[in-house]
């Protein structure tokens, strides 16, 4: 059995409700490239989607944009097309978040998702009444360089939660990684999607859903 947390802090994507399909992330890169009046062929934009860090010099010599009206203009993109795919159920939640209701711990959520994005999340799913504490990055490069596995944000929720005796659960290595960043547990929710992913970060735990995760923490769901 888990040992006793104060609190317990979920990613969102993978976690809680589904990935978002490449696709549609490739879809908003080539939109925010089409803003400034330039196209780019379908693989590298799927190249950017996945790489999923902000542009530097490089791209401002290459394109003649500058990375910063790019990058907003790239998360606007992004968060607008998932809330569409949320809205029409193309992204939707995993039937195991219902465990949130059970849990009697403080609980917080941190994504590397955008910020607009996860507040849509909440709201349109009734979910922000369980959590306490919620961030998605900041739409900005800064906001990207913060984002896992870098502990700002997860260090973030923990102050708000007032506690460092907290347990974080998420579906990467990313995650795993930046919460031995901020000197806490993980949890990792070895999903379908993650069936054959070697981690070289070892988590605390290792569960197949929220269930597990539940029963591993001593909830009982009825």
């Amino acid at each position: 059995m888990a040992r006793d947390y104060d609190a317990v802090v979920f990613d969102n994507d993978g976690v809680l409700i589904e990935r978002t399909d490449e696709r549609l992330l490739a879809e908003a890169v080539g939109e925010a490239f089409a803003a400034f009046d330039v196209s780019v062929d379908e693989e590298r934009a799927r190249e950017m989607a996945a790489s999923d860090g902000p542009p530097g010099e490089a791209f401002e010599r290459r394109f003649d944009i500058d990375p910063a009206e790019f990058w907003q203009r790239r998360e606007a993109k992004a968060s607008a097309i998932q809330r569409e795919a949320i809205h029409s159920g193309e992204k939707s939640l995993y039937d195991d978040t219902a465990v949130l209701e059970a849990l009697p711990h403080a609980t917080g959520l941190v994504s590397n998702n955008q910020h607009a994005t996860i507040e849509f999340i909440l709201d349109h799913h009734d979910l922000g009444r369980h959590f306490e504490t919620a961030y998605g990055r900041v739409p900005t490069i800064d906001g990207a360089r913060r984002k896992k596995p870098d502990p700002s944000y997860i260090e973030q929720a923990l102050d708000d939660l007032g506690t460092r005796s907290a347990l974080y659960v998420g579906d990467s290595e990313k995650d795993v990684v930046a919460a031995q960043r901020a000197g806490i547990d993980s949890a990792f929710v070895r999903r379908d999607h993650r069936a054959d992913l070697d981690l070289s970060a070892t988590p605390t735990y290792e569960v197949t859903d929220l269930y597990e995760l539940a029963d591993r923490l001593g909830v009982r769901i009825e």
